[in-house]
């Protein structure tokens, strides 16, 4: 059987390294899908492409590439990965300067709601000289390398619970010891980072062509096709999108927000509720999956909210893959990596749902692969009841849709 687990594999290679993030799909599966259907592709096109891992795996096959999320933090950190013109040896020399200079720089510290509760007064004030420094770099490619190592930096020295998604922060117990140095973790992070740079410029530079990607902003639900993002662009889609609404899966707003203050990436924007199912249905509706629909039938048996926030993700989700089918090129393509997950103890069939949607709009089935996800940073178990204390095991395995267009 042909194995997609990549139990052992390594998966920080290349920019892979550069950041941490929720849910992040291994770049061994993009790198194997570009493998059985991108031989003689020219563009990929990724809607969901958090911090580009599927963007950096085409590039390093030569494609170009486009990738577009809502979420700020991960674009910044997906256009890092994919920067071709971030050069090491102008790193090196940045990172000798900083050391030498930035911890003498006065402190620029914004505006941070509940600042000293998720940071102790020597760690901001540290953020502060270190976001002086950054604020200096001229160069912007440089610029964007030294924001990444800082993003994490910021998370890593926060009064955050580093197990979690969401904001929790550390019990009192736990802060009574606690004194990270933002200085020790951010050189930590750029020397790391720069060991992936180093790597992916060496690949890079082997291809006869340089690769170039673009990181949009824009909504598949809603924004696309357009100017941008044209229609029969991408000889093949290779996502992941979110396996449920943020609600109650994955916060990605919660993750990014204090990185993305410290940032100046958003400002009294809510992400979670621009992300798929954010807008909620009033009444729930029929989809063209039977699977689906008997599943929500039976969770609006149970609890017609729960029900409705269902209806809303799937309704936004069939959208977002009516607009992405259109920039596929014919016989091209999609490749969607997802989990099932449960909600009220049943199982949403989110892979047959993609299936279905994607032959409602024209394409071909091809294959279903289904994989373990031993490496996936993801919650293994939920609440279905949402009842305190009552857990199910769910989204232990992921199915990879790959659909062809006609």
């Amino acid at each position: 059987m042909d194995d997609w687990t990549f139990n052992k594999a390594y998966t920080r290679e290349y920019t892979h390294i550069y950041h941490d993030y929720p849910a992040r799909m291994i770049p061994q599966v993009a790198r194997k899908l570009l493998t059985l259907y991108g031989e003689n592709a020219e563009n990929i096109f990724d809607p969901y492409c958090g911090t580009g891992t599927s963007l950096v795996e085409a590039m390093l096959k030569g494609l170009n590439g486009i990738g577009t999320d809502i979420n700020p933090l991960a674009r910044l950190i997906a256009s890092a990965k994919t920067d071709v013109n971030i050069n090491h040896k102008r790193v090196m020399y940045e990172i000798e300067k900083f050391n030498e200079t930035a911890f003498k720089l006065d402190p620029n510290i914004p505006k941070i709601k509940n600042l000293d509760f998720w940071f102790m007064e020597s760690v901001y004030n540290k953020l502060g000289r270190i976001r002086s420094y950054i604020d200096s770099i001229e160069n912007k490619d440089t610029k964007l390398f030294f924001m990444i190592a800082f993003s994490e930096t910021v998370r890593e020295s926060s009064n955050t619970r580093k197990n979690e998604f969401k904001l929790f922060r550390y019990n009192k117990e736990k802060l009574k010891n606690w004194n990270p140095d933002p200085f020790i973790i951010m050189n930590l992070k750029l020397q790391r980072n720069l060991k992936g740079l180093i790597q992916f410029e060496e690949q890079i530079s082997n291809l006869k062509k340089i690769p170039s990607v673009k990181i949009y902003d824009y909504n598949s639900v809603n924004e696309m096709p357009n100017n941008g993002i044209k229609e029969d662009f991408a000889n093949i889609v290779i996502t992941s999108p979110p396996y449920g609404d943020s609600h109650t899966t994955v916060a990605y707003g919660q993750y990014s927000r204090l990185s993305s203050e410290w940032l100046s990436l958003i400002e009294n924007e809510n992400i979670d509720k621009k992300l798929l199912g954010g807008s909620k249905l009033e009444k729930t509706i029929n989809f063209p999956s039977p699977l689906l629909n008997n599943a929500i039938r039976i969770i609006s048996e149970k609890n017609m909210k729960r029900a409705l926030e269902v209806c809303s993700f799937y309704n936004d989700l069939q959208l977002s893959i009516k607009n992405v089918g259109k920039i596929i090129k014919s016989n091209g393509y999609a490749c969607y990596v997802v989990a099932n997950r449960t909600v009220n103890s049943v199982i949403l069939p989110t892979s047959d749902a993609i299936k279905d949607f994607f032959e409602y709009y024209g394409f071909s089935h091809v294959e279903t692969y289904i994989r373990d996800i031993p490496n996936k940073r993801m919650p293994m178990k939920n609440s279905p009841t949402n009842v305190a204390g009552e857990t199910v095991n769910t989204m232990l395995s992921e199915h990879i849709i790959v659909m062809q267009k006609k």
